[in-house]
């Protein structure tokens, strides 16, 4: 029987640092406030005409590619998860084909916010499970930089994100005590209204209309204490649902990567569940909220300073707009 097991990992962000002290600058905020309500102190912010989604995804994928030792060849599918596509279509999935050089390999882009990493994880694994492809790229990607509201009544979210790009190479093992071992899936969109951008949307009369720049459902709009109050109680429960699903404790796990959503989330989550502060891994002080990018370039980071080896056990989990949240336990 097949099982997915992530082979490489890479990730790529801009050049452009953007520290509080900058944010100072412009938005009528401070690093202490920012850093005390998410923890952040600087993040990412692309450069125009030069970055591009699609273009930090093909940067992350030679990185996966290059460290596992696996030639472009191999991929023979592209799994793209991000909510900031360089176009309103198509999606930015064919366009990282086309910067890897990949021929016509399927492409496939995922829209699940914040969750979207492991929404394609989960995609990625069953395809292999079920034998259709042997190797699969499962990409997460954004530029939240250039929709951000600067404005007093915007401050509150536009200090939280930032921009960049994670990839994991996934390939089919013939090991079954290695790989993803399962992943959880859910959704409720009764609270859809409380974290979204709004506009532009197909089913008003018309998509693009001359006052849209003049209205807030443009910018990203959130309901920040509901967000958390959901937050800190679905992420225990869809990591103890993987846990109970493969028979393990909380004291099995030997890393947990969190959706860097905001530090006090992650920091509260490790808390009700037990976990060691040194087993809960955060870079979100470096790079803020990237949404469906977090986890893979938290993934990269966290292998390439030895904090994820053979053998260890490595869970997973999101939370963000839909609202959506997801875990996956993966023995490395």
């Amino acid at each position: 029987m097949l099982n997915s097991k992530i082979v490489g990992l890479g990730h790529h962000v801009p050049e452009t640092v953007v520290t509080n002290f900058d944010l100072e600058k412009k938005i009528n905020t401070s690093d202490e406030w920012i850093k005390e309500r998410t923890g952040i102190q600087e993040r990412r912010f692309f450069k125009k005409g030069e970055d591009t989604v699609a273009n930090m995804a093909a940067k992350a994928a030679k990185m996966a590619l290059e460290r596992a030792g696996v030639d472009k060849s191999e991929i023979e599918m592209i799994i793209f998860a991000t909510i900031t596509s360089d176009y309103y279509f198509p999606g930015s999935g064919v366009l990282l084909q086309r910067e890897l050089g990949l021929g016509t390999i399927p492409c496939m882009d995922i829209k699940n916010q914040c969750s979207g990493f492991i929404y394609a994880l989960e995609t990625a694994d069953n395809f292999i499970k079920a034998g259709k492809y042997k190797t699969i790229l499962v990409v997460g990607g954004e530029i939240q930089s250039s929709v951000l509201d600067y404005s007093d009544e915007g401050r509150a979210v536009s200090v939280i994100f930032g921009d960049g790009a994670g990839v994991a190479l996934v390939q089919a093992t013939q090991e079954q005590d290695k790989g993803v071992l399962s992943t959880h899936l859910h959704s409720d969109g009764t609270y859809a209204e409380e974290l979204a951008i709004l506009d532009p949307g197909s089913s008003r009369p018309e998509r693009l209309y001359k006052e849209m720049t003049n209205l807030d459902k443009t910018y990203c709009y959130m309901n920040g204490s509901m967000v958390f109050k959901h937050a800190v109680t679905k992420f225990p429960e869809v990591i103890n649902e993987a846990l109970e699903h493969n028979r393990k404790t909380v004291d099995d796990i030997d890393l947990l990567i969190p959706h860097q959503a905001n530090l006090r989330i992650s920091t509260a989550v490790g808390q009700r569940l037990g976990i060691a502060d040194e087993k809960v891994y955060s870079n979100i002080q470096k790079y803020g909220n990237t949404t469906a990018a977090s986890i893979p370039i938290a993934m990269s980071e966290a292998w390439a300073e030895g904090k994820i080896k053979d053998g260890d056990l490595v869970c997973l989990a999101a939370f963000g707009s839909g609202f959506t949240w997801a875990s996956a336990l993966i023995r490395w």
